[in-house]
């Protein structure tokens, strides 16, 4: 189904539009099942728009995501296979892919398909909710150009750290509003590499707090790589400010949006080797 697939299209309404009550950030939600995770990226990816991502005290909502397809994804780090890189991909769905980029910066994937079938959701954007400040700190550059403190791993994760003299705050519209920006702000790296975010093990979870997906999210071709950039993968949350790349305003279907054929769904393995360096 266009503009975000069948599950999206279940939904009861975006918990966006103007008049429609949403419930308090965080208040009542609940674990995201694993059998949530187990189908198509490009399925998943819109409903995972509005959920939570949760790390201590540290709560951003999913507003723009980028689906990538595993072997029949030449953008896909998963493209020529598993390597000691893209291992995670290749397991269990509902686990977080960590990767390194430029040499220093860390994106942020939920893990798709059954176990030994690669796919995964870039996260591309959160609006923060909640430790705010604690965002902030980790997000907030000396003067002197060094990354600012708060990227502590473990149950420390949601503290606020200070910010100390010479400190430049961060707006709260960047904060979490990119791959790289995000996982900073959450204080997420290779070492989260494998989260389980059903169990918590690894230190971060993915909520459901009942705001649901939008019923017409915004949906464009994926943004930041160079193969395969003309797949309208990537969908977000019309008009919210911490969506990444804009002005991209419409929230219409765009073409090709549908979700791949069932048969075509559990791609084939491919031989050994290596993804291209901005992909999935």
């Amino acid at each position: 189904m266009a503009g975000g697939g069948s599950r999206a299209a279940r939904s009861a309404g975006d918990g966006r539009a103007t008049g429609t009550r949403r419930p308090r950030a965080g208040v009542g939600a609940r674990v995201v099942p694993r059998r949530f995770y187990a189908g198509d990226p490009v399925e998943v990816a819109p409903t995972l728009l509005n959920k939570l991502v949760a790390r201590g005290g540290r709560v951003g909502r999913i507003v723009e995501v980028e689906a990538y397809r595993g072997a029949e994804d030449p953008a896909s780090h998963a493209f020529r296979g598993m390597t000691a890189r893209n291992a995670t991909m290749f397991g269990a769905p509902g686990r977080l892919y960590v990767y390194f980029t430029y040499g220093m910066h860390f994106c942020a994937n939920v893990v798709c398909w059954p176990e030994g079938t690669a796919g995964a959701v870039l996260l591309r954007a959160l609006a923060p909710v909640a430790g705010i400040e604690a965002m902030r700190a980790a997000r907030s550059p000396t003067r002197g150009g060094g990354p600012g403190d708060g990227e502590g791993s473990g149950d420390d994760a949601g503290a606020a750290p200070r910010l100390g003299p010479g400190v430049v705050p961060v707006p709260d519209r960047l904060l979490t509003s990119g791959p790289a920006r995000l996982c900073q702000a959450l204080g997420v790296t290779r070492v989260e590499d494998g989260a389980d975010l059903v169990t918590g093990v690894g230190g971060i979870r993915l909520l459901d707090d009942g705001v649901a997906p939008p019923r017409r999210p915004g949906v464009s071709p994926r943004v930041g790589i160079k193969v395969a950039a003309d797949r309208p993968w990537r969908w977000f949350v019309a008009g919210d400010p911490n969506v990444s790349r804009g002005p991209v305003a419409a929230a219409e279907p765009g073409p090709g949006t549908a979700s791949a054929p069932r048969a075509a769904r559990r791609p084939t393995a491919s031989p050994p080797g290596r993804g291209t360096s901005r992909s999935r």
